[in-house]
C-alpha cells in the first residue's frame, strides 16, 4: 500500500486570494424550468437554486417560473419546493429567512408540453412577472428538465410561441437561453438530427447542452492542474505516459430507471458523455484562451483524433457486462435482470470498459482505458495518469519486483484531490548486507477539503450561474456532442448486431468482470483499485 506524505496546506489568505478577474453578477433573469415537479427538478434545481439565493448568486431580480403538468397553484408549488429543500442530501438545512425571501419569487404554471395553450398561460405569466423591468432586462433562461421524448415539441412552441426567438449574437439584449439535460440523441444519427432542429431554431450561443460533471471542481481543476502548472506539462505525451485509466464506478444499480436503463445501457448513459469529457480534458492540447470556443475547440479536436474502430476490433477492444446478484457494504443486492421494468433475458450491458488511442502527435500510441459499471466496489470517478518505468534500475532484480509506477491521480469524487505517487528509500542500512538498495512507494496527496474546507459548490449550482453569465465554457457544443458520438457509435452498433450468447457477468460489490482484467492485461498493465475516501 502506498504511504501518504502529509501535504503542507497553503494559508487561507493564500488560497483565497483570487488570480483572475473579480466574480461577475448576472443580469436580471427569469429561470422557467419546463418539468419543475420532475425528479431532477427535485433533486438537483431546487437545491442548487437555494444555495445560489443563500450565497447571494441569484441576480437582482430574479424569478423562478415553474412549469409541469401537475395542477398546483403558487402557493402549492411553493410547498413542494420547501419539502423538496429539506430532504436534501446536498443542503445542509434551510435557513428560514433564505427561504422566505425566495419563496417570493417563485411562481408556477399548469400545462400540456405538447399544447400550444401552455405556451400562451407561460407568456401571460412572464408579462406580469417582468412588467416592472426594462425591455432590454427581460432576460429568460429555459431549462427542459423533460425526458428526451419532448425536446422538439418544447423547443418548437418556445420558438413559434415567440417565447425564445433566434438571436442575432450573444449580445443580444434581452437574451433568451435554453438549457438542454443529457442524452442528446441516441446516436449519431439522432444527435444530428437533434442539433439540426434547435440550430434551425436557436442560435448557438442561446444553446446550453448541460453536463453536470463538467461542473464538478475537480474537472475544472484539470485544465488548471494542466496548464498553470509548468512542471507537469512537458511530461504530459507520449514519451513520458505509459498509458491513462479514466474510472467512473458506481454503487448503486439501475433503482427506479429501469425503463430508461434497458434503452440506454452503460455506454450511452456514461461514456458518450461524461468519459468522453474527461478524455477531452486529459488529452487536449492549451487553449489560447479560457474562452468558451478556445477550451471546445480543443475538446473537439480530441475527440476527432480518437481512433476509429472497425467491426472486427470492438470484440478485442471492449468488455461489456451486467452486474449480478452480491453485496455492496452490508447489503445483499440483486442482479440486474432482477431489478423492476428489466427483461429477465437482457443483454443491456451495466458495465463496459475500452481501449482507446489517440491518433495525433502527443498521444499516438499511449492506450486510454476507459470503464464504468453500476453495483461496483466503490462509488469513484478519476482520471489515472501513468507514467513510464525508468529505462535502467541500479537497484538489483528483486528491486524491480517491488517498484509500483509513478502515478498521478486526479479524484473527481468523492474525495476530490490530487496525489502523486514516486518512490523512496525505506529508512536503514540493512540493504547494505544484501548489496542492493531497499525502496517503498509513497504518495504526495492533495484534498480539496483540506486546504479549503468543504466549501464545493454543487455542480448544478456551478452550471446555473455559467448560464446566467452566459459563459459557455462548461457546456458541450454541437459539433462536439457528434464527435463524441462518433466515438461510440460503432461500439453500439456492432453490439446490436451481434447479441452475445452468454452475457457476460460480475458480482455485485466487485471491480467489474474477469474480462475486463484480460482488456488491459493485453497491454502489460492491471486495473488500479481506488481505495475508499
Amino acid at each position: 500500500m502506498t504511504a501518504p506524505l502529509t501535504h503542507v496546506a497553503a494559508r487561507p489568505s493564500q488560497v483565497l486570494r483570487s488570480i483572475g478577474p473579480e466574480r461577475r453578477i448576472a443580469e436580471p433573469c427569469t429561470m422557467i424550468v419546463l418539468g419543475a415537479s420532475g425528479d431532477l427538478s427535485r433533486r438537483k434545481l431546487m437545491p442548487a437554486l437555494y444555495q445560489m439565493a443563500k450565497d447571494g448568486l441569484l441576480p437582482e431580480p430574479f424569478q423562478l417560473l415553474g412549469v409541469g403538468r401537475d395542477a398546483y397553484d403558487d402557493d402549492a408549488f411553493r410547498k413542494l419546493m420547501r419539502a423538496e429543500l429539506e430532504k436534501s442530501d446536498e443542503l445542509d438545512g434551510v435557513d428560514d429567512a433564505v427561504w422566505e425571501r425566495m419563496s417570493r419569487q417563485v411562481h408556477y404554471v399548469s400545462g400540456d408540453f405538447s399544447q400550444a395553450d401552455t405556451y400562451k398561460a407561460i407568456g401571460e405569466r412572464l408579462a406580469t412577472i417582468e412588467q416592472d423591468r426594462p425591455a432590454d432586462a427581460r432576460n429568460r433562461l429555459f431549462y427542459l428538465a423533460v425526458p428526451p421524448s419532448v425536446f422538439e415539441a418544447i423547443v418548437r412552441h418556445l420558438s413559434e410561441s415567440g417565447l425564445a426567438p433566434k438571436a442575432a449574437g450573444a449580445e443580444e439584449r434581452p437574451w433568451r437561453r435554453v438549457v438542454i439535460e443529457k442524452p442528446f440523441g441516441h446516436d449519431l444519427a439522432t444527435a444530428r438530427e437533434l442539433n439540426g432542429l434547435v440550430l434551425e431554431l436557436f442560435n448557438e450561443c442561446q444553446l446550453f447542452r448541460i453536463d453536470h460533471y463538467l461542473g464538478k471542481e475537480t474537472v475544472q481543476s484539470i485544465l488548471v492542474f494542466r496548464f498553470a502548472n509548468a512542471i507537469f506539462e512537458p511530461l504530459w505525451n507520449r514519451q513520458s505516459i505509459s498509458h491513462v485509466q479514466i474510472t467512473v464506478a458506481e454503487t448503486v444499480g439501475v433503482e427506479q430507471r429501469g425503463g430508461y436503463y434497458e434503452e440506454a445501457g452503460v455506454v450511452r448513459d456514461m461514456f458518450q458523455n461524461h468519459l468522453m469529457q474527461l478524455l477531452a480534458l486529459t488529452g487536449m492540447e492549451p487553449p489560447v484562451t479560457m474562452s468558451a470556443d478556445a477550451v471546445r475547440d480543443e475538446k473537439v479536436k480530441v475527440l476527432r483524433s480518437v481512433r476509429w474502430m472497425g467491426p472486427s476490433e470492438v470484440d478485442s477492444a471492449v468488455v461489456r457486462a451486467q452486474y449480478r446478484a452480491g453485496r455492496i457494504g452490508t447489503e445483499d443486492v440483486r442482479g440486474y435482470r432482477q431489478e423492476p421494468m428489466i427483461a429477465p433475458d437482457s443483454v443491456t450491458p451495466t458495465y463496459a470498459a475500452m481501449r482507446l488511442y489517440l491518433d495525433n502527435w502527443r498521444w499516438k500510441g499511449v492506450p486510454f482505458f476507459l470503464r464504468s459499471g453500476k453495483r461496483m466496489a466503490e462509488r469513484v470517478s478519476e482520471v489515472a495518469v501513468q507514467f513510464r518505468d525508468p529505462p535502467h534500475l541500479m537497484f538489483g532484480h528483486e528491486t524491480r519486483k517491488l517498484l509500483a509506477p509513478n502515478t498521478l491521480v486526479m479524484r473527481i469524487q468523492p474525495d476530490e484531490g490530487i496525489s502523486l505517487s514516486f518512490q523512496v528509500k525505506t529508512p536503514g542500512a540493512a540493504y547494505q548486507l544484501a548489496k542492493q538498495m531497499e525502496v517503498a512507494p509513497v504518495a504526495m496527496d492533495f484534498a480539496y477539503r483540506d486546504a479549503f474546507g468543504d466549501v464545493n459548490p454543487p455542480a448544478y449550482e456551478t452550471l446555473l450561474l455559467d448560464v446566467m453569465l452566459g459563459d459557455a465554457t462548461l457546456f458541450t457544443r454541437s459539433d462536439e456532442v457528434e464527435a463524441a458520438w462518433k466515438v461510440v457509435d460503432p461500439i453500439l452498433d456492432y453490439w446490436a448486431a451481434h447479441p452475445p450468447a452468454r452475457m457476460d457477468t460480475y458480482e455485485a460489490g466487485t471491480w467489474g468482470p474477469a474480462s475486463a482484467n484480460q482488456l488491459i492485461a493485453q497491454n502489460g498493465f492491471s486495473w488500479r483499485e481506488p481505495e475508499p475516501a
